[in-house]
């Protein structure tokens, strides 16, 4: 049962299906990003169930909420969550990657319903985002733009140069998010690049700030007012989340940053996810009752 404004109970239930599409669209294509999806699920269901003004049967209505997955090799979450909203039909998901298929290996807004912006070079989407903001300044709209990131992708210079130029021009409509699981394709952030001041370096640009659990979605949803909100000036939410959220033998494992489940595998993580969505549902029920 999908909402276009959900009740915070159902949230875990709709993640919980995401987390299985992405399984299975991987498995099926035989390529793909598992773990960078996975962390970024929360969000993304949060961001599309909850808080954005959208509207899957006329997705390009120029009032609309706008978002942007600069990470964009975590997109088997978004065509999960944009399927699952009603942008196109749960049909298409098994076609990941698959020639002439609408769902790429990286968002194509020119291919797939509900894709505000083409990604997959990283670094941009702040950069991206930014433009779409300042646009909608320009001309009265009063949408808000959301753009996710990763955590690696933010040693990209092209993000600072945009983080100054959003501040300058004030872009209070501009909500960043940071997926902040520590790694990398290469290995973790803080050994990488060194980066772990990522609040500290934006406050330094005039940004607000504000840190929270990437997985509760109370915390999301919270941290999203307050920076809708926002005045005089853009807001970056740092989340802390966990790479591979959601499959027990995943979480934490970044060798599955780019990897397919094998058969068994595949079996054991949907066997989980289906337990879970089963125990999450009874919370739901109970919790619902007077």
């Amino acid at each position: 049962m999908f909402f276009n404004t959900c009740n915070h109970h159902y949230l875990p239930i709709i993640a919980n299906i995401i987390r299985q599409d992405v399984i299975k669209m991987i498995f099926l294509a035989g390529d793909g990003h598992p773990a960078p999806a996975l962390s970024a699920v929360d969000i993304i269901t949060t961001l599309y169930f909850k808080v954005m003004y959208v509207d899957p049967k006329n997705p390009n209505r120029p009032d609309r909420d706008r978002f942007i997955l600069s990470k964009g090799h975590a997109c088997p979450a978004y065509y999960a969550a944009l399927a699952r909203r009603g942008y196109f039909p749960v049909e298409w998901l098994p076609t990941l990657r698959r020639l002439g298929s609408p769902l790429q290996g990286h968002p194509d807004m020119k291919k797939t319903p509900g894709v505000d912006m083409t990604t997959g070079s990283l670094g941009h989407g702040i950069a991206i985002g930014a433009g779409m903001a300042a646009a909608a300044k320009l001309i009265g709209y009063k949408y808000r733009v959301f753009v996710l990131t990763g955590d690696g992708e933010l040693n990209e210079g092209i993000n600072w140069e945009a983080a100054q130029s959003a501040s300058h021009l004030k872009l209070s409509n501009l909500i960043v998010i940071v997926d902040n699981n520590g790694w990398q394709s290469s290995g973790p952030i803080k050994l990488v690049s060194g980066l772990d001041n990522i609040c500290s370096l934006f406050q330094a640009f005039g940004w607000r700030t504000l840190e929270i659990d990437g997985h509760d979605f109370s915390q999301i949803f919270e941290a999203i007012q307050i920076a809708t909100d926002s005045k005089d000036r853009p807001t970056v939410i740092r989340a802390y989340t966990v790479k591979g959220k959601g499959v027990p033998f995943m979480e934490g494992d970044n060798s599955w940053h780019k990897r397919v489940p094998s058969p068994e595998e595949f079996k054991q993580a949907i066997s989980y996810l289906e337990s879970e969505k089963a125990r999450l549902e009874r919370l739901a029920t109970s919790t619902q009752k007077p």
